[in-house]
């Protein structure tokens, strides 16, 4: 039995805060190898997750939010976002399925934001996803900027 508590939330949210990459995972799956990769995932404000798609091979990803808020935004071929959702608990949007060859991102809209991912496996992470060409590298200076505008323009009040 593996459960999933509040002290396991704040553990994972704690790590996360620290970490350089602002973002954490805990994973319940048994190795790369499982068909069904699952895992604990805590965001923090200002982690960047490239927008990218699970497309060769196709996998389905799912995101359940247990606590705090994650803005998901969707894109065109082109980087231009189709389609947002803000996953709280509050606002009674508890998560969404991300069908193969989506492009896809997350961003954490609040401290202490964690969800529960669900991936079809093997994971090898030479084809695990395909990163968007139009979006910046992890890491790159322009990354900052690139996620102040995609919220700026997809959260009301931002």
């Amino acid at each position: 039995m593996k459960l999933i508590n509040q002290d396991l939330l704040n553990d994972l949210s704690s790590e996360a805060s620290k970490a350089t990459r602002k973002r954490k995972n805990y994973n319940f799956h048994f190795g790369p190898a499982d068909v069904l990769q699952r895992m604990l995932n805590a965001f923090e404000p200002g982690t960047y997750v490239r927008p990218h798609k699970h497309e060769n091979p196709a996998k389905r990803e799912v995101f359940l939010l247990l606590r705090g808020r994650l803005l998901m935004l969707f894109f065109n071929d082109g980087g231009e976002v189709t389609e947002r959702i803000t996953l709280s608990a509050k606002d009674g949007s508890y998560g969404v399925e991300v069908p193969p060859g989506e492009w896809h991102m997350g961003i954490s809209l609040e401290k202490g934001t964690v969800i529960y991912e669900l991936k079809d496996g093997p994971y090898d992470p030479v084809n695990d996803k395909e990163f968007a060409p139009w979006a910046p590298p992890e890491g790159a200076p322009e990354v900052k900027e690139y996620l102040e505008n995609l919220l700026w323009e997809n959260v009301p009040n931002y």
